[in-house]
């Protein structure tokens, strides 16, 4: 499968991989601020924004699909940036394919299965009557019985899309649901990706805990670890300049190295 990808900026390859629900345009603010100095692809995961819906969604086949889609962009090697579920692809790549991967960034999640977190989103998702809405603040509405934080809902609605048959989601929603157990699980591999790898966690999240440490450190024996104060899971989108500057300080690093 090929991925939707868009493309900005110039010098080495930096792919960004967005979380669940999102899409190519969650990174956008990153996007932006690193492509002085990186070619920055930004992808939408399989079923997510513009990239093809397909009946299974695992990290196995988005490893694949992401593979297929470098491979079609004549990409041989790359920085790899992800977020949440993004991030968890990023490390699946990463040992799948080390030497395709010249340094991987883990934005605020671990090489863990985690519990089921998203029921209130998915609620609130399936209480949105698509064919009968006549705005977003109708959807908006729907959602708020089951989903109080109007910063989530405004990120759901980034998806939401009218079109001449009426509104639909972007991504896609009932495979979501199918395969979220595959999707909060560890990303399963028996590799070891020895190249620099950087953690950066949100100091108010706990997607990222003292004991995911050794199963970090079994992957990943050369990885790294930055907190965010003042931020949560969503780290890069409330604290934009530091997650920049770390980003940044951490790729110009990898580059002295050489």
């Amino acid at each position: 499968m090929f991925l939707h990808t868009h493309s900005t900026g110039c010098g080495q390859p930096l792919v960004l991989l967005h979380g669940l629900f999102g899409s190519y345009e969650n990174l956008a603010g990153i996007a932006r601020a690193l492509a002085d100095q990186w070619q920055i692809i930004s992808i939408d995961l399989p079923n997510h924004g513009q990239s093809p819906h397909s009946d299974t969604m695992d990290y196995h086949s988005m490893v694949a699909d992401l593979h297929s889609t470098l491979d079609k962009l004549g990409i041989a090697q790359c920085a790899l940036l992800g977020h949440s579920m993004g991030g968890k692809l990023a490390m699946a790549f990463a040992l799948a394919y080390p030497a395709k991967v010249s340094a991987l960034i883990v934005a605020d999640i671990a090489p863990v299965s985690y519990s089921r977190r998203h029921q209130q989103v998915f609620a609130g998702l399936n209480a949105v009557t698509l064919n009968a809405i006549t705005s977003r603040g109708d959807a908006d509405k729907q959602m708020a019985e089951h989903i109080a934080e109007p910063g989530v809902r405004q990120f759901l609605l980034k998806s939401l899309e009218k079109t001449e048959h009426g509104f639909r989601w972007k991504f896609n929603l009932e495979v979501l649901a199918q395969c979220y157990d595959e999707l909060v699980s560890a990303p399963a591999a028996d590799g070891v990706y020895p190249g620099p790898v950087l953690f950066i966690k949100g100091a108010d999240s706990d997607y990222i805990l003292p004991e995911h440490r050794p199963q970090i450190m079994r992957y990943f024996p050369a990885a790294q670890a930055k907190i965010i104060n003042g931020a949560g899971h969503w780290l890069h989108a409330e604290k934009p300049a530091a997650f920049v500057k770390l980003v940044r300080d951490f790729l110009l690093s990898q580059h002295t190295k050489i």
